[in-house]
């Protein structure tokens, strides 16, 4: 699975869970730039992206994650091992 594939399935997580259709995320995307995201939406969102990827992020995961980019490159660590 490469980056842009990623995004995508990402974009269509994003627009579940906040139920915007117009959400299209970008690797500095973070919780300022979607008006809805505050600290209970960012663990539905957490919850949304493991299912989706089929994987469970450690707390220092979650934490470190300072935006979209961040998740991206967990995501393909985990892919690729």
């Amino acid at each position: 699975m490469n980056k842009e594939e990623i995004y995508e399935r990402l974009n269509n997580v994003f627009r579940d869970v906040f139920d915007d259709e117009s959400i299209v995320v970008t690797e500095a995307t973070n919780s300022s730039d979607i008006e809805d995201w505050d600290s209970l939406e960012h663990i539905n969102l957490i919850v949304a992206v493991e299912q989706e990827f089929g994987m469970k992020f450690n707390m220092n995961e979650v934490t470190t994650m300072k935006n979209v980019g961040d998740m991206v490159n967990i995501i393909i660590s985990r892919i690729n091992n």
